[in-house]
């Protein structure tokens, strides 16, 4: 017998601190912890840029895995994996010095965050649908914005000097009751699946890019491109414009993250008056408007607004996206999930890539944030065409 099902509230946070514990103390905490490490003489700069890379891989290996394993049954088995794989890559960190190794470790934590970053949001987001309480499905994004906060004080915790590996335990000891706890609610979640596997009686599947859907991946593909730039290179091009001691520089990256923590519930309540069609235009051109803000206002007042702005939208694409998504095709939400975030991430991928080759034909870093606003634009354009297809 399925034992008793969790209360929604408590199905919320649960969903919401898996989130916190992958995308937050799993792939965010590298962010402020990468200066230090490279003090401590772990790595190089560029080693770290490239330990960086290959959990970008591995996100996206997660998330392309989540689109093969995406009914209820095969996303319950596969969340107990990956969160162990996520506790036992952070324990490895904490006590590897070898670069290889780390390489490895971080690899597979990306691979971690992609199944769960996609799975958890996916059945949460069902099993709320068949409750007709859907309109909750994005706060489970609150994850994030806490784990952003939550990641940079753990980078730096008080009163205690970790060096080297061992500044990877705050954040693996943390993660490891919060991964209990909401792997075991998740896996509560009783999903009816009576008829769906019945081949004579299921319709036929369908492509997951079809007249209605095809809009809103062109215009994800561009958000993914869009957003990533100023998320990796805002401090970077900070220094570039103010120098390296002005306090803007240390201070984006907290802007961002504080402007982040309210910005879920935000959307999501607009995405429920509005509509959210009309609520992920109005958030591409917010986000369009920070990447401007940051290539033309002098100062400090760009990166401060491109900050703000970046930080308070950027999670709100995603949870409009993903509600948008299953609006479209309900009878596949799951999979159209993991194939919007594994595009999603390969983008953010390509963004870094061209944002080199630009570098490496004489331009300037501060000017590759016109090829973010270009894609941006993209995805205002698509986001306007899939309302229309949808009228």
């Amino acid at each position: 017998m399925p034992s008793r099902q969790p209360s929604t509230l408590h199905a919320v946070f649960a969903a919401a601190a898996l989130l916190l514990v992958v995308h937050g103390l799993g792939r965010f905490i590298f962010t402020p912890l990468m200066p230090l490490l490279v003090d401590d003489g772990q790595f190089s700069t560029g080693e770290g840029a490239a330990i960086a890379t290959w959990n970008y891989l591995g996100y996206l290996l997660g998330a392309l895995a989540a689109i093969r394993w995406h009914r209820p049954g095969q996303i319950r088995a596969s969340i107990p994996f990956a969160l162990a794989l996520h506790c036992l890559t952070l324990l490895g960190l904490a006590v590897s010095e070898q670069l290889t190794l780390i390489t490895l470790l971080r690899l597979g934590n990306g691979i971690s965050n992609g199944l769960i970053f996609v799975m958890v949001p996916a059945l949460l987001m069902e099993w709320l649908a068949a409750r007709q309480r859907i309109g909750l499905s994005g706060l489970i994004y609150l994850g994030v914005g806490t784990g952003l906060l939550l990641s940079g004080v753990l980078a730096h915790p008080p009163g205690t000097s970790l060096t080297s590996a061992a500044r990877w335990w705050p954040v693996a000891l943390l993660s490891l009751p919060l991964a209990l706890w909401g792997g075991w609610l998740m896996l509560r979640l009783n999903i009816d699946t009576t008829g769906q596997d019945d081949s004579a009686s299921a319709p036929a599947p369908s492509a997951l890019l079809d007249a209605r859907t095809w809009p809103l991946f062109l215009a994800y593909a561009g958000a993914g491109l869009g957003y990533i730039l100023p998320m990796t290179f805002l401090p970077m091009i900070a220094s570039i414009q103010l120098g390296s001691a002005h306090p803007m520089v240390q201070q984006s990256w907290l802007i961002v993250a504080a402007a982040t923590l309210p910005a879920a519930w935000i959307w999501n309540h607009l995405g429920l008056r509005m509509g959210d069609q009309r609520a992920l235009l109005l958030n591409y051109a917010i986000q369009l408007l920070s990447v401007i803000a940051a290539l033309t206002l002098p100062g400090s007042t760009g990166i401060l607004l491109c900050s703000l702005l970046m930080g308070s939208s950027f999670l709100g694409a995603v949870l409009l996206t993903q509600r948008l998504g299953r609006s479209l095709q309900p009878h596949q939400g799951p999979r159209l999930s993991a194939a919007l975030i594994a595009l999603y991430s390969v983008t953010q991928l390509l963004g870094p890539w061209l944002a080199r080759e630009w570098l490496n034909h004489g331009g300037t870093l501060p000017e590759t944030l016109w090829l973010g606003a270009g894609a941006l634009a993209w995805a205002l354009l698509w986001t306007w065409r899939t309302r229309r297809t949808n009228q």
